[in-house]
């Protein structure tokens, strides 16, 4: 039987990214996301739901993370999902916990400090480069790129 397990989250930062390191020296980041789900019931009324959600990142991701993320910065989270157990030191039960393991992170928003609390806000907007030309209105027939304006 196939199995597929993948999981794709954009949400915002619920703490700050916890890093630590394994006695072999490899970084592991702990991260809390909330994702929202809007939605509107029968009658019209708004309704707004919160999931959080536990997620792990290792190695050059996790210090990545560590580096640029802060409370409440949205993240893109690519992963899987990983089901942990252990025996709880207290009551010696068995204890289960479902996290993501992040594969792939993509930042967004605009770097921090720039404006908003994101760092978003339109002052943060790249301005055009000046090797960034408007494109060119399009002719009858195709022309030969120019060499000096092949942008590599």
């Amino acid at each position: 039987m196939a199995s597929f397990n993948k999981v794709i989250l954009l949400g915002n930062l619920t703490r700050d990214p916890e890093v630590r390191y394994t006695p072999k020296g490899s970084a592991v980041c702990d991260l809390g996301l909330a994702v929202n789900r809007n939605y509107t019931l029968d009658n019209g009324e708004k309704r707004e739901e919160v999931t959080f959600v536990d997620v792990v990142l290792w190695a050059r991701l996790a210090e990545i993370a560590g580096e640029y993320l802060k409370k409440g910065r949205p993240v893109f989270i690519e992963g899987r999902l990983q089901m942990d157990s252990w025996d709880d030191k207290q009551t010696g039960q068995k204890r289960t916990k479902l996290r993501v393991v992040g594969e792939t992170m993509q930042l967004i928003g605009g770097r921090p400090g720039g404006g908003g609390a994101a760092g978003d806000s339109p002052e943060t907007e790249r301005p055009p480069r000046a090797a960034e030309k408007p494109a060119a209105p399009a002719s009858a027939a195709p022309s030969a790129p120019d060499d000096d304006e092949i942008p590599f």
